[in-house]
Parts: structure tokens; sequence; C-alpha cells
């Protein structure tokens, strides 16, 4: 079925895409069926995973790809068998857009988790063969069981970076008992990282520690909510912080992370969370580091379309505004160069100019 707009969007044609050589050009979006939703974009964030995409860091990608996963926008086409959407509606898309909805995971409301494979809001296939495509672009197209509903509360610019790096961090925080008397730790202040310290410092947390190289972010840090800083280049700063936190969550990507050190901070029985994925092996350590304090390490992927709901109505509730700084989709190629430089402070969100004006136009 024929729709009046174009799927164009800014594709990465090999592992060379990342240094400004994404060109914009139309593609298939994957098989309509009723079952899904189309979505004018207006905004779409630019997480560390489209880097690692575009440039095959995870595995081989599969090109031409479109990524962005934080796609924010409207309902311009919704399937008959959809329910809680309807055409109009402010609505995202975050790192998932499938999943086999029949699994023991996916029936506990944990489709991230999915036993049989999760689909890609990006470089995926869906089961019949298409391929998925991303937000940087004019319109998306997905399950409509992996969209939300976006408060009017919050702006589809600072709605769009919580649905996959806002819900990395969000998860692994509520659901290892992030709240009143828990002194929590975030490594990494990035995209991430700083929305680590929004959730933690709105959730109550007795204490939020910023845990970071230098000392460059610690003012930006303060200004976000934590209550203490640590710089790992300082001597002795795991000795000097040992046994202080109850939960650590690391947003850091590097295998060169001092990760025993990290775990010397931790308090009996506390909890390490990697939710950063390095393009390498993270560093070997003593299991020792874990069993003389009863401390455990795990691992945290994104969130299901319920746990994002949920983070978005708090982030509401909370009057939360993530660091952001807006950025032409136009501009997409020197974005993303910018990002993968580290320049981002905290997140870089991609404007459809044009999108967003005849939207803003449409509610006058």
């Amino acid at each position: 079925m024929s729709v009046p707009y174009k799927f164009q969007g800014w594709m990465g044609l090999d592992k060379n895409a990342t240094e400004g050589k994404m060109v914009w050009q139309e593609y298939e979006p994957k098989t309509w069926t009723e079952d899904d939703v189309d979505i004018k974009i207006t905004h779409c964030g630019i997480c560390g995973s489209d880097i690692h995409t575009l440039r095959s860091g995870w595995g081989q990608s599969l090109y031409p790809c479109c990524v962005g996963h934080e796609i924010a926008g409207t309902a311009v086409k919704v399937g008959s068998n959809v329910k809680h959407i309807k055409v109009g509606d402010r609505i995202g898309v975050g790192a998932q857009s499938g999943s086999c909805l029949d699994c023991e995971e996916c029936l506990n409301g944990e489709e991230h988790y999915c036993s049989r494979g999760m689909v890609g809001t990006y470089n995926g296939k869906y089961p019949d063969g298409s391929k998925s495509y991303g937000g940087y672009a004019d319109y998306c197209r997905a399950p409509a069981h992996f969209a939300v509903k976006i408060p009017d509360a919050l702006s589809l610019a600072e709605a769009a970076p919580m649905l996959c790096g806002g819900v990395t961090v969000w998860n692994p925080l509520v659901k290892n008992g992030a709240g009143p008397g828990k002194k929590v730790g975030i490594v990494g202040l990035g995209g991430l990282g700083h929305f680590g310290v929004l959730w933690a410092k709105a959730l109550g947390c007795d204490e939020v520690v910023v845990i970071s190289r230098t000392n460059d972010k610690k003012d930006d840090a303060m200004k976000m909510g934590a209550t203490k800083f640590i710089a790992t280049e300082e001597e002795g700063w795991a000795k000097k912080n040992s046994r202080s936190l109850d939960l650590i969550v690391s947003t850091v990507s590097s295998p060169n992370m001092p990760l025993a050190q990290y775990f010397q901070l931790l308090r009996t029985h506390g909890q390490f969370i990697q939710v950063g994925a390095p393009e390498d092996k993270i560093p070997a350590f003593s299991a020792f580091a874990l069993i003389a304090k009863g401390c455990k390490m795990g691992g945290s992927c994104i969130g299901s379309p319920e746990d994002i709901s949920s983070m978005l109505k708090f982030a509401a509730e909370k009057n939360i505004h993530p660091f952001i700084q807006e950025r032409p989709m136009k501009d997409a190629n020197q974005a993303v160069v910018d990002m993968d430089d580290g320049k981002a402070r905290y997140r870089y969100v991609l404007v459809n100019e044009k999108h967003a004006a005849e939207l803003k136009n449409s509610e006058k």
C-alpha cells in the first residue's frame, strides 16, 4: 500500500560512514502490516550504538543502514490492529522494534530479553526478511507494540534521548533498588551517565557519586545533582573511597576501565551493573573481588515498552530535563563526527526542522 510520503534518510554505506560519509537517500521500509505504525520524525537522539553500528564495531553491519533509535515524532499511519495509538499522537520508538512476543521473557514483559532474538530498530531483519531502518530520516515504520506515547509534559526533543539512553540507565537503577537509603555510583558522565545522575537524584538516593577519569566534568555533575565526584586520575582514589557504594552502574565502553578498583568502592553485598558495551573484552579481574564482600556483577540491556512508558511518566512528574544539544538533521554527518570525538554535552538530538516546524504550526 503506497503512502503520500517517502522513506529517506542518512545511510551508512560502509564502515567509513562515521567519518562524515553518510549519504541521504531513499530506502524501502519494512513490509506494512496492520500491527505497524508510521512515524513522522521530528527528533532523533544520537546514541553511541549508532557509532558502533556505522563502523561495524560490534560485528558486520547490514549496509546500507540508517541508524538512530531514539525516535520521536507523530503517528501518521496506524494499523487497524493497533489500539493504544491513533493518528496524530506524539510517540516514540527506542532501540527495539521486534520480538517474538510469545516466549517466557516476552510474556513476562521483558521483550528486550526475548529468547528468540530481538529485532533492533535499525540494522535488523524482521521475520519476513525486510530490514529495519532508524531515525536519521524523515519517517520510520515499526511494529506499534514497540511504540510508546510521549507525555504532553515532555518536549519531543527531550523525550527522544530517553528512549534508549535514558532507559538503559533507568532500568538497572530501579530494578536494583536505587532510592532512599542507597548510595549510588555512576561510572562515566556521557550521554548515558548524565541520565544516571538525573534519575538517581530524582529517585531520592542518599548519595549520587560520579566516577570519571578527570575533574573536567565535575561542575556539570554537581549541577545535575551529584553529591560527590571521584576522578580516577587522582592517586589513591579507590582506597580513599572503598566500601562506600551500594550500587554502581557503569556506562563506559572502554576495555581498559579499572574494573578491580571499581569493585573496591562497593560495600558488602554491593552490586556492579555494566551497561556500556565495549567493542573489545572487559578487563580480567580476580573472583575474590566479588567473593570477599558477597558482591554481584551483572549487566542490563535497554528496557521494555512498559519500562520506557514508566520512565517517561516519571520524567514528566519529576520535571526531568536532560542536557541536550539540538543539531539540524541536515548536519547529521558533522554531528556524528562530533559525537565520536566526545564533544556532546551530553546528548546530541537531531532535529528534522521541516517536520518540527509543521508540528509547531499545527499546535497553534
